[in-house]
């Protein structure tokens, strides 16, 4: 279970993000959600730093995801 997990969640992490609609963006920032959330649950029980360095760098790809969501800011 846990490394089944920990697999999905590196290949989510190495994948390329060629994202050509917003619902393709939409769908990836909520598997990274979904990711985070599951490892977290592990975490709690194991304390395994090497979980909360994954979810850092989860985290980070989610954003940068999200970014690109938002758009440029409109300049006045």
């Amino acid at each position: 279970m846990n490394s089944e997990l920990i697999n999905r969640a590196e290949e989510f992490e190495t994948r390329k993000f060629k994202f050509v609609t917003t619902s393709d963006r939409i769908l990836a920032s909520r598997e990274a959600k979904a990711l985070i959330l599951e490892i977290n649950e592990v975490y709690k029980e194991t304390k395994d730093s090497g979980l909360m360095d994954l979810m850092k760098r989860l985290t980070v790809v989610k954003q940068r995801i999200e970014k690109r969501l938002k758009g440029k800011p409109l300049t006045a």
